[in-house]
């Protein structure tokens, strides 16, 4: 039986290299490295690392898209081991006025 999507804004597969610090409770930095984008909406992202993130880790990460930098705030909604991998959920908790702007028209252009 196929489970009906529960996502409210649709995912578009793209792959975009990214930078990310991980941010504890008390707002201190954490590990810092790099991962790539599997999919992208306006609300959130799935990130493909070579290192596990734990759910509900706070994550700064500077995105890079069409010759843009967009840096914003997340955090794991899931993360699940995949072939020597870790792939992750993030939704958006921050994205500046100018990354969001560069965001939704970049996801605008994607092929439904």
């Amino acid at each position: 039986m196929i489970q009906p999507e529960q996502r409210k804004f649709r995912r578009h597969e793209a792959r975009h290299l990214l930078n990310y610090l991980t941010i504890d409770g008390d707002g201190n930095p954490g590990t810092y490295s790099m991962g790539r984008t599997l999919d992208v909406c306006v609300d959130g992202l799935r990130l493909e690392t070579i290192q596990p993130l734990h759910t509900d880790t706070r994550l700064r990460i500077t995105l890079g898209v069409e010759g843009n930098l967009i840096d914003l705030e997340g955090r794991t909604t899931h993360s699940s081991p995949s072939e020597n991998r870790y792939i992750s959920g993030v939704s958006f908790l921050r994205v500046s006025k100018d990354g969001r702007r560069t965001l939704n028209k970049y996801i605008e252009a994607l092929p439904n």
